[in-house]
């Protein structure tokens, strides 16, 4: 049987796809013999990508259990050499996405071109 530690080491990049995706992790535990993920992403796009991720792991998933929801409104916190085209190819996997970010930030954006380091964006 394999421990909580040697599973999230064989998961790692899992987790790591997640963090690039905008997982919000609300549980990670051992759940018997498996692996037991929580979590939220800010889109289908992202939940495909961890999917994906789990797949290039073990095609079978036979030791891990994830348990990951859609919800938009996520908020996303702008890093130094972000666009609003790179947050959405991030988060949508299309960099075109970026108008429904700007759309839904108008309150706080007045030009797609003109983000802030440390600005608090909502993803639709």
């Amino acid at each position: 049987m394999a421990s909580f530690d040697d599973l999230k080491s064989k998961y790692n990049s899992v987790i790591q796809k997640g963090h690039d995706v905008g997982l919000r992790v609300e549980n990670l535990q051992m759940d018997g013999e498996k692996l037991y993920v929580k979590g939220v992403v800010p889109s289908d796009y992202a939940k495909n990508q961890i999917w994906d991720a789990i797949k290039g792991v073990d095609a079978s998933a036979a030791d891990i259990t994830a348990d990951i929801n859609v919800q938009s409104g996520e908020v996303y916190t702008v890093a130094s050499g972000d666009s609003l085209s790179k947050i959405a190819k991030r988060f949508y996997g299309d960099a075109g996405s970026y108008q429904k970010i700007f759309d839904a930030n108008r309150d706080v954006l007045s030009d797609p071109d003109k983000i802030q380091p440390g600005q608090k964006l909502k993803l639709p």
